[in-house]
């Protein structure tokens, strides 16, 4: 008797939104990568935009016409087009949004439409979030859906030693309740992308 057959797998693509040196992106990044992981409702691939190195973006054209001229670019579209679902690892900079996060979402277009992104932030006192609710819209007009459950996590250098970040229970409780959720959205969205 053959096994029916299983769909496969979305995939999650965790994205490092900080580049500079120093950084506690990299380790929070890493512990949600895991996470992720575990958690086994998707593929997962981490992209660090430090790594990446992506320009300032300097396109001539539009990007809704998706007439790149430079390679990076390219790449970045291959990278973004082969994901489901986006996992924003992102800090908080003067109550706003990175710029290297700014910069690699303005490159894209077409590529993010229909897809389902979860917001992991991270700060002082405010965990990131008003970074976080500054990033929603400009996902919204690029055609992402944030679901509403997020990671935000306070005074985030108290959880990190020797380059490890250790998460408390409420990190750990939110992170598998937004893949929930993103996995939840992720099979709505499908029909979408599907008939699009």
């Amino acid at each position: 008797m053959t096994a029916p057959h299983q769909p496969a797998r979305p995939t999650l693509m965790v994205v490092i939104a900080s580049i500079r040196d120093g950084r506690v992106g990299l380790p929070v990044g890493q512990w949600f990568e895991s996470v992720a992981r575990a958690h086994a409702g998707f593929d997962v691939s981490l992209v660090d935009l430090k790594e990446l190195a992506l320009p300032l973006m300097t396109e001539p054209n539009h990007p809704r016409l998706k007439q790149y001229t430079q390679e990076t670019t390219w790449q970045w579209s291959r990278m973004v087009e082969s994901a489901d679902a986006f996992a924003f690892v992102m800090p908080e900079y003067n109550h706003g949004v990175s710029a290297p996060l700014i910069n690699a979402i303005d490159y894209l277009f077409q590529e993010w439409h229909d897809k389902t992104a979860g917001l992991v932030s991270y700060g002082g006192v405010s965990g990131g979030l008003r970074a976080a609710q500054h990033l929603k819209p400009v996902l919204s007009t690029v055609g992402l859906h944030t679901v509403v459950e997020a990671v935000s996590i306070q005074m985030v250098r108290n959880h990190v030693h020797d380059g490890v970040f250790a998460p408390d229970q409420h990190a750990t409780a939110s992170a598998d309740a937004m893949l929930d959720a993103m996995l939840r959205t992720d099979a709505a969205l499908r029909t979408l992308r599907d008939a699009a």
